[in-house]
């Protein structure tokens, strides 16, 4: 890939906005592009992090495997993201693995060259800095959500944040725009496969959603809001309150 290709499908990324091309030709004078296929990995946990990247097409899982065993989904990573960004946290090893759940492109960049790198790109610098914020924000709220909600709602919620992220409208509804299974929703939301499956039919009996191979599309948003907001009690007042299970 050219690195006159390169520019161009880079330039109006919000990483890469405020650089001038000149700029752009030298942020990629040491960018190596990759093509992964579906189940691709493009680093495994434990490995040394000896990369960073910016996805530029399709979709990655991260995964992460517990000390006990026990497989997570952590998040996904949608095009126009910055990944892989162990050495921005001072760790020498990448904490998860990252794998395609279909046909992508990224961009890698030697870790050696990070400081370097959102030195003369303070645009990029701040998005990083903002993304690593981002996810301890979101690691926390997966913590309170595990602590304090009932599955039904944390599966309403892992829903809804990957329809923000990559929803997709059509004639049915809002998909889901990458392959997604409910294995990993189950583990996304620490309940199990049968779980999963047994809220999804409810809910598609409902008219709530759509789920096939890998493809989940959300009927009714409003519905699905609600759930994920959790049960209704009566204040004194007869004013409903959100989020609280009566005792």
């Amino acid at each position: 890939m050219s690195s006159l290709l390169n520019r161009s499908l880079i330039k109006n990324l919000d990483l890469f906005r405020s650089l001038s091309e000149a700029e752009l030709d030298q942020a990629l004078k040491s960018a190596q592009s990759i093509l992964l296929q579906e189940g691709s990995t493009v680093f495994t946990q434990g490995e040394a992090a000896d990369r960073f990247f910016v996805l530029l097409h399709g979709h990655l899982k991260v995964v992460q495997v517990t000390p006990d065993g026990e497989q997570v989904t952590v998040r996904y990573v949608s095009p126009g993201e910055v990944f892989g960004i162990a050495r921005a946290m001072r760790r020498s090893h990448y904490p998860a693995t990252t794998l395609a759940v279909q046909e992508s492109i990224v961009l890698a960049w030697p870790s050696s060259e990070w400081d370097q790198f959102i030195a003369g790109n303070p645009q990029f610098a701040f998005n990083a800095l903002q993304t690593v914020g981002q996810r301890l924000q979101d690691a926390h709220s997966r913590i309170r959500e595990l602590s304090t909600e009932e599955v039904e709602q944390r599966v309403a919620r892992a829903i809804l944040r990957l329809v923000d992220q990559s929803g997709a409208k059509t004639s049915e509804g809002i998909e889901i725009s990458f392959p997604i299974t409910r294995q990993d929703i189950a583990e996304m939301t620490g309940t199990t496969l049968h779980t999963v499956s047994r809220l999804l039919s409810q809910w598609k009996d409902r008219g709530l959603v759509n789920s096939g191979r890998k493809r989940i599309t959300v009927r009714s948003l409003d519905e699905l809001i609600r759930l994920a907001e959790g049960p209704q009690i009566q204040t004194d007042q007869g004013d409903p309150v959100r989020g609280v299970t009566p005792s």
